[in-house]
């Protein structure tokens, strides 16, 4: 059932991202295909992931226990990791990747049964180190956010 929630999120999401990325227009551009290609092509690609996992037929094991009930710990921790999703993309920003990235990674190491101290660890290792080689292997600018006060 986790499967099928998890392929509603993102048929959901998917239709947002097209909805908002199909008249987006960037004042530059470099590619003759434009910068609405990008959101389209990933909420296309949610969109036939989410709809799969929506409507698979479920996997039939000799021997196994009953399906999970509707809300049972693995729907909780599906929406737990969509909300955090939807969190992230709000917060991103205005807080910033480092920050915003970081703050992410708490939650979603704690639903995938990480200690408080090792999703701290590498939320902070995964928002510095990528945001280094974004801005300065791959070129592409991040917003700083709040880390923009520091100077």
């Amino acid at each position: 059932m986790a499967d099928r929630i998890l392929g509603l999120v993102c048929l959901i999401l998917a239709a947002g991202m097209g909805w908002l990325g199909r008249g987006y227009v960037a004042p530059i551009s470099y590619e003759p295909v434009g910068p609405a290609a990008f959101p389209l092509l990933l909420a296309g690609l949610m969109a036939v992931l989410g709809g799969w996992l929506a409507v698979r037929p479920q996997p039939q094991v000799d021997g196994a226990e009953p399906a999970e009930p509707l809300w049972g710990p693995a729907s909780i921790r599906v929406l737990t990791l969509a909300a955090v999703m939807l969190a992230y993309a709000v917060l991103f920003q205005w807080l910033g990747f480092v920050i915003a990235t970081a703050l992410m990674t708490l939650p979603v190491g704690r639903v995938f049964g990480g200690t408080w101290r090792q999703c701290a660890v590498a939320g902070v290792a995964l928002g510095v180190s990528f945001f280094l080689l974004f801005d300065r292997v791959f070129d592409v600018i991040l917003p700083p956010g709040l880390l923009h006060l520091l100077g």
